[in-house]
């Protein structure tokens, strides 16, 4: 039954991906405002409507929030830290952890808002024969150029920068400064009508140059996404924070072995969205790389039976196939690239006539 209805593990994640961005942007709608507050503090899914009692927000932004008013204010004081200020932030984590164990970093590829709308968009992208822009599978130099700037907001923005507001070190604006500059403040909010986060405050400068910032990057999250997979997610320090604990959780990625023909084929990376080169080059602890989003189109489009799995534990949730990867390639090749819709194509027919004529 279940093949009927997800014929493909594309299909059911589409389905999953829709679904989760419904709970996490209108979830108080059907679950209330209480409840989707005590539930969305637990559910580290990149959505900011919170702050509209819509739906859940993030782990970072009560990372934040305690760093800012708990240890920060508590070490200015020459306070010690003592269980009442460690203990909101270790509760925090520790719900994290419990929903982290279960389904580990498919949260972001799976869950996360501002992951699906990029998604989407690049579908879209693909759909109208945009030309994708993508790491070679070569040119591992600029991903590794990449791939620390996610450390550093993480670092940065979540901790240092909120820790020495606290102390009184910087201004109070730059409490929560991811917070401030995050695409998904602006997207999740947009999608409930609210044009409010998209405007600039102009009475402090702080707060002027952080919005600019968000706008400039959710104008490039929609801009660049039509090209360039998921671009923010390249950036994300919750891909990053996500990234320190994935080997925590029984959910991960699985190549034991390199296949014969794994050195010269290289469609895995061809396929991810994030163009990781580590699973097509490598096995084992290194083939499940800290950019991983666990969304599943390298085994999907594995062309080996066996060598690549999502697993959880002991258990093969899907593994890659030669007949599944056959069936795939008809109706979607590995860049995301499929069959223009009907008007795309009409629409192109008469320059075609042109240029015969």
């Amino acid at each position: 039954m279940l093949e009927k209805l997800f014929p493909t593990l594309s299909r059911l994640r589409f389905v999953v991906q829709a679904l989760m961005l419904f709970i996490t942007v209108y979830g108080s709608v059907v679950v209330g405002h209480y409840a989707a507050d005590k539930i969305s503090a637990a559910l580290p899914a990149l959505s900011c409507a919170y702050d509209q009692m819509n739906g859940s927000y993030c782990v970072l932004v009560p990372t934040q929030h305690q760093v800012h008013h708990r240890i920060g204010q508590a070490m200015v004081q020459a306070q010690q830290l003592t269980v009442q200020m460690v203990l909101p932030l270790l509760m925090v984590f520790l719900t994290f952890f419990a929903f982290f164990f279960v389904i580990g970093k498919a949260f972001c590829g799976w869950v996360c808002p501002l992951g699906t709308l990029q998604d989407w968009i690049g579908r879209i992208g693909r759909r109208f024969n945009i030309g994708l822009r993508r790491f070679e599978q070569g040119d591992l130099g600029a991903v590794q150029r990449v791939r620390p700037w996610k450390w550093v907001l993480l670092l940065g923005l979540v901790f240092l920068l909120p820790l020495l507001t606290g102390l009184g070190v910087t201004p109070h604006a730059l409490g929560n400064p991811y917070c401030e500059i995050c695409p998904s403040r602006v997207a999740t909010t947009l999608l409930t009508g609210n044009t409010e986060e998209l405007a600039l405050r102009m009475g402090d400068g702080w707060k002027f140059g952080l919005g600019a910032a968000a706008n400039t990057l959710f104008g490039f999250m929609l801009v660049g996404g039509l090209a360039l997979r998921l671009p923010f997610c390249r950036i994300c320090p919750l891909l990053a924070f996500n990234s320190v604990f994935q080997r925590l959780s029984p959910m991960r990625l699985a190549k034991p072995a390199m296949h014969e023909s794994c050195s010269k084929c290289g469609i895995c990376t061809e396929a991810c969205p994030m163009d990781i080169p580590e699973i097509a080059r490598q096995s084992g602890r290194k083939a499940y790389n800290e950019d991983c989003t666990l969304c599943g189109r390298c085994v999907e489009y594995c062309p080996q039976d066996g060598i690549i799995k999502l697993k959880w534990g002991p258990l093969a949730l899907f593994s890659s196939s030669r007949e599944y990867y056959k069936a795939k390639v008809k109706r979607e090749l590995p860049d995301g690239t499929v069959k223009p819709l009907k008007f795309v194509r009409n629409a192109a027919r008469p320059a075609a006539d042109a240029t015969d004529a």
